[in-house]
């Protein structure tokens, strides 16, 4: 039998207007500064048009990669709220694919904007077999101290009874068609920029590493004694890569491609005697990558922020699957490498409207 499972970092799927940046510059969209806004009342008037208009295009987009997944389960990460997921459903996944995710899954998690990790699944595969959760647990009250990840590193930043995922780790345990499945959603700590000549990614790879070690620690204690045999999946936005490509030149001179192994990453931890496999990893060196960052030409590479790792015995049983990448929502500021270029949704711009900032992940495996 096959499952679809992907995975999607659909980018602040909010029902909640910010008006922090009337106050504070810093979150002020670039739009609105372009003009002489008065007082607060003027700015929020604008800043929910502005927000309004901006998210009807984007959750259209958002839609469209997630039809183009064509996913039976779909992770997602900076969901607001249940609402939210039940909104975007019935307003933008039903008009473009009918009925097809009645399942949902969101526990409220840590994140200080209120963004959460979720799971939207059918009821049955696309064989028709049966999609059946019989539980869900939140890990989001994990301390430091409960797990004894508390070293010199995370001390510079936090106190042992802080939580230790800066989301949650989502745990649900699942049997496809009677097979069964567990799968852990995660969303890391972000990279964050430099802040005085600081690595802003080396600077948070402690938490990252620690939120990477207290999932291993988890699935270890699930699977005690049986771990040769596991079905386990871990998917999320990882916030970190142990590859990137660097990209050079401009549109006039041509880009250039480089690809450049990382020597130490949070994810390190996944990979480490075997313990998962990135299928990702399947894919040609230049064809891995889910995000473009971009800080001006003097800072511009593609990398993989985006998982699915799967447990050995998983990984084995699929060991012809090669996962897909959707990358048609991307805006055309991303640059892509030659010959990986696709068709673009309507009315993708620039820089936006986009689907996301992120590419979705998809694998199709035999449970």
């Amino acid at each position: 039998m096959t499952l679809r499972l992907a995975t999607f970092n659909i980018e602040n799927l909010m029902r909640r207007f910010d008006f922090s940046g009337f106050r504070n510059p810093s979150k002020q969209d670039r739009v609105l500064r372009l003009f002489d806004i008065g007082n607060e009342a003027a700015y929020e008037r604008l800043e929910e048009a502005r927000t309004i208009t901006h998210a009807d295009d984007t959750r259209q987009m958002s839609a469209l990669a997630i039809a183009d997944c064509d996913a039976d389960i779909l992770c997602l990460q900076e969901a607001d709220d249940m609402a939210a997921l039940e909104a975007f459903e019935y307003g933008y996944l039903y008009r473009m694919m009918g009925s097809g995710y009645r399942k949902k899954v969101l526990i409220e998690g840590n994140d200080g904007r209120g963004i959460d990790v979720a799971v939207m699944m059918r009821e049955t595969t696309r064989g028709g077999e049966a999609i059946v959760c019989t539980s869900a647990i939140s890990h989001a009250a994990l301390t430091y101290a409960d797990l004894g990840l508390h070293d010199a590193h995370i001390a510079r930043t936090n106190v042992p009874e802080d939580r230790i995922f800066r989301r949650d780790c989502l745990q649900l345990e699942l049997t496809i068609g009677g097979h069964p499945l567990t799968l852990f959603v995660v969303h890391f700590k972000s990279m964050g920029p430099s802040r005085d000549g600081v690595d802003g990614r080396l600077s948070t790879m402690p938490v990252r590493r620690a939120e990477a070690l207290a999932v291993r620690s988890i699935i270890e204690k699930r699977f005690a004694g049986h771990m040769q045999d596991a079905s386990f999946a871990i998917c999320g936005d990882m916030n970190d890569y142990r590859e990137r490509i660097d990209v050079t030149g401009d549109r006039r001179n041509g880009y250039g491609f480089s690809p450049a192994a990382d020597t130490s990453a949070a994810l390190d931890v996944f990979a480490a005697d075997g313990f998962a496999e990135n299928v990702v990893q399947r894919r040609p060196v230049l064809d891995r990558w889910t995000l473009f960052h971009s800080r001006g030409p003097a800072e511009r590479h593609l990398c993989q922020l985006d998982y699915i790792w799967l447990s050995p015995a998983l990984a084995a049983r699929n060991a012809d699957a090669v996962p897909e990448i959707i990358r048609a929502g991307q805006p055309y500021r991303t640059v892509f490498p030659p010959g990986q270029d696709v068709e673009r949704y309507p009315r993708i711009g620039w820089d936006r409207p986009k689907a996301s900032d992120h590419c979705p992940v998809v694998v199709a495996l035999d449970v």
